[in-house]
């Protein structure tokens, strides 16, 4: 299953990467919504290779997820796998200057089951499509908003 959203962005390229991978203030958010979240490489610079393990509770049950950033092409695109007990996920961050203050930013997100339970929760989010892609074009749309604020604010 895919979803995917674009959206302009008001801030230069450069920018938008620098914020699409800082990769320490997803860490943080997620910490701060009651997940636990261990960075499991010893890389120094951001780069393919990088990895997490993330533990958080999700309808009522504990979840465990791997991520690992597979392609990191600043500032251009980035990619990331994530692997669960039923399912695994891609993300793909692409950046395109339109110009040199405008940033087209394209999300994609790639699901696949592992297992019969993650065939069953992949069947529940086809069966309400719509709804979950307008979600996730919302949540994108409002990241991008929060780029553009955070850029307006350090320019």
């Amino acid at each position: 299953m895919q979803f995917t959203s674009r959206e302009d962005i008001e801030a230069p390229i450069e920018h938008v990467f620098a914020e699409v991978a800082d990769f320490q203030r997803f860490e943080r958010a997620a910490l701060r919504r009651g997940a636990e979240v261990q960075r499991t490489d010893s890389l120094a610079e951001p780069g393919p290779g990088m990895s997490w393990q993330a533990r958080f509770k999700l309808r009522g049950r504990m979840r465990d997820l791997t991520l690992r950033l597979v392609r990191f092409d600043p500032p251009n695109s980035l990619a990331l796998e994530a692997v669960a007990a039923t399912l695994d996920g891609q993300m793909t961050v692409e950046l395109l200057a339109l110009s040199r203050w405008r940033t087209r930013m394209s999300v994609d997100v790639t699901l696949r089951a592992r297992s019969l339970a993650g065939r069953l929760v992949l069947q529940s989010l086809k069966l309400a499509r719509n709804n979950v892609t307008k979600r996730f074009r919302l949540r994108v749309a409002e990241y991008a908003l929060d780029l553009e604020e955070r850029y307006k604010r350090v320019s």
